[in-house]
């Protein structure tokens, strides 16, 4: 898949072209670019760059796979051949022997209706489309994508907090609120931040196996949390590394001390994490304070945008 592909536009512009190719009935060039306000030129210099694939070649190639999943869904050859485009069923069932290995009659449930893509674009059933990551890159993982949207929101987060005055950062916003008994009350905003940097300093420790951080007066909270922040990554790339997510480590600080999971630890950490930012962005409009988007889905499309 493309780089292109994987980071988008920030007015999405390959969707544009991809609704261009795939909509109506017309699969001819100028119809196409019709469809996107373009002239049949750029618009097909446009698709090849986004997408590393002629307009008239992706059409055919997505309508053969959408055949492929009509015929898997029980229609029949002559139907899914005109939903295709095609005008006559022998041209059809040509087409799809080429591109499927296989003629239409003998596609079946073994078979699967992608094809080979240069950019990794499929047809997605009902009416949708896929695209392909391009590999298995632990890094796309969902697991990954929660990691690192939790470390870069709460960054955001206490950059309002360290701006703000002593005495609103200290009010009582939420009486009773604790999210973990033995984290203390979550009742200010000054407490939020920084437990939410004290439980990844906290389980830093515990997996690197180091003594837990002592309070350090002076060094404010967005370098604490940078620093662990740089450890954190690093240490949980080494246990997908070593794919020992269901490791476990015995912390002797408990009393008595508990065994804990590696995968579990970090899904606590965010689980809470997310819980905590949610409510101080609570207590933050409380003071008037603008608060970032909390979407994972609107951050990682900026994030990607300015890559």
């Amino acid at each position: 898949m493309t780089d292109a592909v994987r980071r988008g536009t920030g007015r999405d512009r390959l969707r544009e072209l991809l609704d261009a190719v795939l909509d109506g009935d017309d699969g001819q060039l100028d119809a196409m670019a019709a469809r996107a306000y373009s002239s049949p030129f750029h618009f097909s210099r446009q698709l090849r760059e986004l997408a590393g694939e002629p307009p008239v070649a992706m059409r055919r190639r997505v309508m053969l796979e959408r055949a492929a999943w009509r015929l898997r869904s029980g229609a029949s050859v002559t139907d899914a051949a005109l939903e295709a485009g095609y005008e006559s069923v022998e041209g059809f069932g040509r087409a799809f022997a080429r591109a499927h290995g296989v003629p239409p009659s003998a596609f079946g449930g073994d078979h699967t209706h992608w094809l080979a893509a240069p950019n990794g674009i499929h047809f997605h059933p009902p009416m949708s489309l896929w695209i392909d990551s391009g590999g298995p890159d632990g890094r796309d993982r969902p697991t990954w994508l929660l990691i690192e949207h939790d470390l870069a929101d709460t960054r955001a987060l206490l950059r309002v907090v360290v701006d703000l005055p002593a005495a609103e950062a200290d009010r009582v916003r939420l009486p009773g609120s604790s999210a973990l008994p033995w984290h203390g009350p979550d009742e200010t905003i000054a407490q939020l931040a920084e437990h939410l940097v004290d439980t990844l300093e906290q389980w830093l420790a515990a997996i690197e196996g180091t003594e837990p951080p002592a309070p350090t007066p002076g060094l404010d909270l967005l370098a604490r949390h940078d620093a662990a922040a740089t450890r954190w990554r690093s240490a949980l790339a080494e246990i997908d590394r070593r794919g020992a997510w269901q490791d476990r480590i015995v912390d002797a600080i408990c009393d008595p001390p508990e065994s804990f999971v590696i995968s579990s630890i970090v899904a606590h950490v965010i689980t809470f994490d997310a819980h905590r930012r949610m409510l101080l962005r609570w207590m933050l409009a409380e003071t008037g304070a603008a608060t970032p988007d909390p979407d994972p889905i609107s951050w990682l499309r900026t994030t990607n945008e300015r890559q």
